[in-house]
Formats: structure tokens, sequence, C-alpha cells
């Protein structure tokens, strides 16, 4: 019977290792244990240093520099003034007027397009001669610049020459003034936007479509259900989650359309038109901070459009949270 020339003879104690090795392997253990329990922060800390530089830390300033004059003259903040900024802002009647042109023109693009993403989705996933084609074209609004779009819709809602005016007067109808009229002009904005991103929701939407399970529709159409009852009683509260996404998503970029509003206006100042009937609330902010560098009250428009949108969204969840119960 051989023994291995490592291991100590028959009835003789094993040696304890040297004071260096056992501290190295308490050191190793302790290393380990940090190890595990630092790792996982470790790799999502970029998330978080990045969120801080680029996110909370210009939330905070806004915060504090709302509360805080600014030296026009001197470039450089003045002292402090409380909520005077947010008294002006609150009575302003230019930002009383774009908190109305903001939700006119939410609730015509962001409404319409989550209801027309929805349909789109489900059209595509059904068996559509050349699918990947036109899903990959629904996405093709989204990949075109702002600008372009703008351009683009620019020739058809123009008030002389727009091709919708054109068609109009063809017919015998009385030409709209797109860029004089409030609400039509909310509505020509609301185009723009439907058209950028309801493609991009629908893509959304069907990938959510996808992932549900399809012996739920092979059960339903055993039970004698269609098509149109299986979408009402299948898909929809299959993708309940993602349609709240997308709620909440839409919410927060409807409540900040900036671009379209900017590059419609076509007058020289580009506040929202003339009478200011369709400058939104981040039009506004970008008004009174950067052209009139009135730094304190922009800041205190951005609060308050920020509490809005934060209170929007979270009555949202409430009222999907409620829906949600009462199917459960």
């Amino acid at each position: 019977m051989s023994t291995r020339l490592d291991e100590p003879p028959a009835g003789v104690a094993p040696s304890a290792p040297p004071a260096g090795d056992r501290a190295r392997l308490v050191r190793r253990h302790r290393l380990s244990r940090w190890d595990v329990k630092l790792s996982p922060y470790l790799y999502i800390s970029p998330f978080f240093i990045v969120f801080g530089l680029v996110g909370l830390f210009p939330l905070v300033y806004t915060g504090y520099l709302s509360v805080h004059d600014w030296e026009r003259l001197y470039y450089q903040r003045g002292e402090f003034i409380g909520l005077e900024n947010y008294r002006f802002v609150l009575t302003d009647p230019v930002f009383q007027k774009s908190l109305v042109n903001t939700f006119s023109i939410f609730l015509m693009s962001s409404v319409p397009q989550v209801i027309v993403a929805v349909a789109v989705a489900a059209l595509l996933d059904s068996q559509l001669r050349g699918r990947t084609f036109w899903r990959m074209s629904v996405l093709l609004p989204f990949v075109v610049a702002p600008t372009a779009a703008v351009l683009i819709f620019g020739s058809l809602f123009a008030d002389k020459y727009g091709v919708i005016n054109a068609m109009l007067e063809g017919v015998g109808l009385e030409p709209i003034r797109w860029h004089v009229d409030r609400w039509w002009s909310h509505f020509a904005i609301a185009g723009m936007v439907n058209w950028r991103w309801t493609g991009y929701n629908a893509l959304i939407f069907l990938a959510a479509m996808q992932a549900v399970p399809r012996d739920l529709y092979e059960s339903a159409s055993l039970d004698g259900a269609g098509r149109v009852r299986q979408f009402f009683s299948v898909t929809l509260p299959m993708i309940r989650p993602t349609t709240i996404f997308v709620i909440v998503t839409s919410t927060i970029g409807g409540l900040q359309i900036f671009t379209e509003p900017r590059l419609f206006d076509d007058t020289p100042q580009r506040e929202g038109g003339p009478d200011h009937q369709y400058m939104t609330s981040t039009l506004y902010i970008y008004v009174k901070g950067i052209e009139d560098q009135f730094y304190g009250r922009a800041s205190a428009a951005a609060v308050v459009l920020f509490l809005i949108i934060v209170g929007i969204a979270l009555l949202n969840f409430v009222i999907t949270r409620r829906i949600t119960r009462r199917q459960a």
C-alpha cells in the first residue's frame, strides 16, 4: 500500500499550516466575500454615475436656480427670492396658454397614436404577405430626421401653397390657415408627431404580441371565439404591461414636444406663432431661458412641468393598477 509524499504517516496528526499561510487564506476569504457583495454594485455603478451627472444633478440644480434671481447683465446667479419665479410663471398668461397648447397637442397626438399603433401591430402580427417588409417600413418615419419631417409637413400644411389647401380649393372648400388658427395648428403638429412615432410604438406592441403563447389563441378558437374576440379577450389583456409602458412614455414625450412646434413656426421669432397659439411648455422654457435669459423663471417653469408629468404618470399608474385588480 503506497502513500502520497505530501500526506502525513498513519497515526501522526497533520501539522497546522504556517502563520503566513493562514493569514493569506483569511485575506482570500475576506476578499472573496467582499467580491460577492460588491461586484453587483460595481457592475451597475456606471449607470448611476452617468445618471447622477447628466440627470440628477441638472434636476437638482434647476430646482436650486428656480428660487434665485438671475443677473442677465452679469450672466450670474442673483440673490435668493424664494417662490417669486413660480409666482411669475403661474400667473403669466403666455405660460398658461402654453400649458393649454401642450395638453391639446398631447391629446391629439398620444391618444390616437397608441390606438393606431395597437391596430398596426395586430395587423403585422397576422398572416400578412411580406411581413418583414411591412415591419421595416413602419419604422421609416422614425428614422427620418425631425427637421426633414417638418419640411415635408410644412409643404403639406402651408397656408398659401400647401398641398392640402390646394386639394380643399379643388373641391370648392375654403383653405385652412394652418399657421394662424390655433386648433388647426395643433392638428397639424399632432399629425407630424403621430406620423413619426406611431410605427415605433407599433413595433413595441408587435414584440409584446409575439410573446403571447399561441395555445391561448388555439383554446379561444376551439371555444368559438373569432379574430376580433380573440384580440379583445386574449391579446389586449396579455399585453397590458406593454400598454402601460407605452402610455407612460407617450405621456412623458407628448408633454415635452419642442422640435415640431419650433420648426413649424414660420415667423422670425419662432416662439409658437405670432400670438403664441401653438407655443408648448418646453418651447416657453426655451424662450425664457435661452432667448430672454431669465434662467430663474425658465427653471421654475421646468420644475412646474416636471411636477405635472410626474403627477400624470402616477395617475396613469393608479388607474391601470385598479383596472388590473378588477380584472384579476
